[in-house]
């Protein structure tokens, strides 16, 4: 499917789920669409505090959580503070979002060119005059951004925030995060295989939350491991016995300072020691923290799925230099310890991305 039929194709579920939109509201679906957030936020505070107020406010029964635009940001309503995510979680991912990267005019004016072709062959109820008179005049005044209609607002009750896609998948996880955080501090651990996007959830619960990180790439085996009985264990590609005893038992013991020596790969051998401090919110990232060893030290865990194909494209991007190492040697050995252990089953949850 082409850019322009995916455009057409969202322009008509949107006017199917919402018959009674305007072309402004067709303007503002392609806006959001190109340029995400369209305002920018200088205080999270005060954005969750309208996040908070709105949301008192809304009366009508919501329909859909999230609707996704033609991009790279979905409509989520705040109706999902009902599930118990906090206005101030849901106020930091609309700051979070407004920071993304947008594609901007282009994508703007190739959608408008899509509608234009829906209008003509009488998919969408408009008139193909007004439709162009319309845009001409958005155009001069240099495509602002737009409120919805009376009649949206007035049909709909719209209450949503734009967020990035990238978020969306990881919403069920934020609510249970903050409905938890509630009760005391919280051990959460993120697996997955190579390169599905263990560490950029990690730095969002970073920016969200202010909580500590942990990583199993600290941990890598010291050469005196490196034994053939060793690798023949699922999971046994990771000193989980060091992470033990000097991560996961202080946690749980309630210590101030956790301290230890991360794995330097460009010496291959233990580098200098780092110290952390503990906070309410501790995430312990990586391929092989949820081996049987270590799963009871944890409140709650999340199992991050990538198409195989996928995590080959990020690979060669991101490690092209070692990317036969990742597809014949490490991203094997992940798969197996995946699966012998049954490590997605056992997760509190999967994201499927």
């Amino acid at each position: 499917m082409t850019s322009k039929e995916n455009t057409k194709k969202l322009l008509l579920c949107h006017f199917e789920a919402y018959p009674r939109l305007q072309i402004r509201d067709i303007f503002k679906f392609i806006y959001q669409s190109s340029f995400g957030c369209e305002h920018m936020i200088s205080d999270v505070s005060r954005a969750s505090e309208m996040i908070r107020s709105e949301y008192d406010g809304i009366s009508a029964e919501r329909a859909d959580m999230t609707t996704p635009l033609d991009g790279d940001f979905s409509r989520v309503d705040l109706s999902l503070l009902d599930y118990g995510i906090k206005a101030e979680t849901f106020g930091k991912l609309f700051y979070m979002s407004s920071k993304c990267k947008t594609v901007g005019l282009p994508k703007l004016q190739q959608m408008l060119e899509a509608a234009d072709e829906l209008i003509l062959c009488g998919k969408l109820p408009f008139s193909h005059s007004e439709f162009t008179s319309a845009v001409n005049e958005w155009a001069a005044q240099g495509y602002p951004a737009v409120h919805h209609s009376d009649a949206f607002r007035e049909a709909y009750k719209p209450a949503y925030r734009v967020l990035s896609k990238k978020y969306v998948p990881y919403l069920p996880l934020f609510a249970k995060l903050d409905m938890m955080l509630e009760a005391g501090p919280v051990r959460l651990a993120i697996e997955g295989g190579s390169a599905v996007g263990k560490t950029t959830l990690s730095r969002a619960l970073e920016e969200i939350y202010g909580c500590s990180v942990f990583h199993m790439d600290d941990f890598f085996l010291r050469p005196e491991q490196r034994t053939p009985e060793r690798f023949a264990e699922p999971g046994g590609n990771v000193d989980r016995e060091r992470f033990l005893s000097e991560v996961l038992l202080p946690l749980s013991k309630g210590e101030d300072m956790i301290t230890y020596r991360p794995f330097d790969c460009s010496v291959f051998d233990l580098g200098s020691a780092v110290t952390i401090r503990p906070g309410k919110l501790c995430v312990i990232e990586g391929a092989y923290s949820m081996h049987p060893e270590l799963e009871g030290f944890y409140d709650v865990s999340v199992f991050i799925d990538l198409p195989a194909k996928e995590r080959r494209s990020r690979i060669l991007k991101r490690n092209p230099d070692m990317a036969d190492r990742f597809f014949n040697e490490w991203m094997p050995m992940e798969d197996r310890y995946f699966r012998e252990m049954n490590v997605k089953e056992r997760c509190t949850f999967t994201i499927e991305l």
